[in-house]
């Protein structure tokens, strides 16, 4: 059995794989992606796998590097670095997974 952990981790090793199919895995077909304040961007696995297709479109050397994981209960919180590419745009973001049935039933994204 996986910790929500290494979810996280599995998931995010096929984000930085950019194995869309893969990393849409991980999170359940209802899940949710939303903005802190709530504002929902995505609500569906789909709808996950679309979003990163296009992103991974655009930036095909894009990264995503761990500064730093906590877990509490149902909760991973990532601290990440982000690289466009080589030389290209990088910034900061936090990513809030909650889980549900071994999945990943909804993330928000602070930048």
């Amino acid at each position: 059995m996986n910790s929500n952990s290494d979810i996280v981790q599995k998931q995010l090793d096929a984000y930085n794989a950019q194995d869309v199919g893969l990393m849409a895995s991980f999170y359940a077909p209802d899940c949710i992606v939303a903005a802190p304040d709530g504002t929902i961007t995505e609500r569906s696995r789909e709808a996950i796998a679309a979003r990163y297709t296009k992103a991974f479109a655009a930036f095909p050397q894009n990264r995503a590097n761990l500064k730093n994981r906590i877990a509490v209960g149902d909760t991973v919180v990532d601290h990440e670095h982000v690289v466009r590419a080589p030389g290209g745009e990088e910034f900061e973001i936090i990513a809030i997974y909650s889980f549900k049935d071994g999945l990943i039933s909804r993330v928000s994204f602070a930048k």
